[in-house]
């Protein structure tokens, strides 16, 4: 009786192991680099410090920037899926915001940024 508790122990444990170990291989990192380029109402209503925002919160590097032709310029590098995420905000953007405009150019990854930045 006793060996067979021993034994659905480290079936149980076994099991566990491997259901991390297949957590683990999901959450390896794919690193990804994105360039965009952002249209419509989107200078004046906070776009950039809300992207800085989004992209800190999901461990993004980069920066971004206005440009003189009213669109908003970045540069975005991590993990491929925390990326994602700031590029769906960026669809939408902060309350007074109206994207019209979203150009997503894919980029080979460099791994240059130690943070994220709001040019000028």
């Amino acid at each position: 009786m006793q060996l067979e508790r021993l034994e659905d122990l480290e079936s149980k444990r076994e099991n566990r192991f491997s259901k991390l170990i297949g957590s683990f291989k999901t959450m390896t990192m794919n690193p990804k680099r994105v360039h965009l380029l952002i249209g419509g109402r989107v200078q004046g209503v906070y776009f950039r410090q809300g992207l800085k925002e989004t992209a800190e919160k999901n461990n993004v590097l980069g920066w971004v920037q206005n440009l003189s032709n009213n669109k908003v310029e970045s540069v975005l590098e991590g993990n491929d899926s925390n990326v994602d995420a700031v590029i769906e905000w960026a669809h939408f953007g902060p309350a007074g915001a109206f994207v019209e405009e979203l150009k997503i150019t894919e980029e080979n990854y460099i791994g240059n940024f130690s943070e994220f930045l709001i040019r000028y």
